[in-house]
């Protein structure tokens, strides 16, 4: 048996990351770039948790399946925790990685190493297919921004941000130590026993819903 999730994001390697995270536990994982039948949800909330759950209960009502969607991104101490949740787009509605990287090091400027301390925050929420929040978890991962990119892993703001402990960017440390030390990563470790306690409940039936 295998239960049905819809990942609700459109970035392949966050739903690769995600999925990968799962895999040993019984899910058919897709994201909505395999979905035909998404919505695209305004993500105008004030802070991780209220995003995350927009993006959960309003695309499992629509598609009538189990949803999971994370809200994340990166404070940063010294810029009064920006970019916050305007991570994605901090350099403006259609901004690449690169484009927000290069705006984070121009607000830093040349503020030394130990000001530009950060840390990437995550909060998962997993919707029913009616849009009722199930189970949601929360979790941080601190470092510091570098002066420069480094490290081809990743994405989003991970080749500027060091882990200190390893003098390392996530960029550079890459998919396996990012699974064990990411925000992501333990956000998604917390919220694997509810998942589990819903599956054996019977809230959650085995293949619900029809696939894509």
């Amino acid at each position: 048996m295998v239960w049905d999730l819809v990942i609700g994001t459109h970035n392949g390697k966050k739903g690769a990351e995600l999925a990968d995270l799962l895999a040993p536990y019984r899910f058919r994982i897709v994201t909505l770039a395999e979905v035909e039948q998404a919505i695209e949800v305004v993500e105008d909330g004030e802070s991780f948790a209220e995003n995350a759950e927009k993006k959960a209960v309003q695309q499992a009502r629509h598609l009538n399946r189990w949803v999971m969607a994370d809200d994340s991104g990166i404070e940063v101490d010294a810029l009064q925790c920006a970019p916050g949740i305007y991570s994605a787009r901090y350099a403006g509605p259609n901004a690449s990685d690169e484009d927000n990287n290069a705006r984070l090091l121009e607000e830093l400027g040349e503020l030394p190493l130990h000001q530009r301390t950060a840390r990437y925050i995550c909060h998962v929420t997993v919707s029913d297919p009616a849009g009722n929040v199930r189970a949601e978890s929360h979790a941080t991962c601190g470092g510091r921004i570098r002066f420069a990119p480094s490290g081809q892993n990743g994405f989003g703001y991970d080749p500027l941000f060091e882990v200190i402990e390893y003098h390392r960017t996530f960029g550079d440390l890459g998919p396996t130590v990012k699974r064990a030390l990411s925000h992501r990563s333990r956000a998604l470790r917390a919220i694997i026993p509810q998942l589990a306690k819903l599956k054996s409940s019977g809230t959650w039936k085995p293949d619900q819903a029809t696939p894509p």
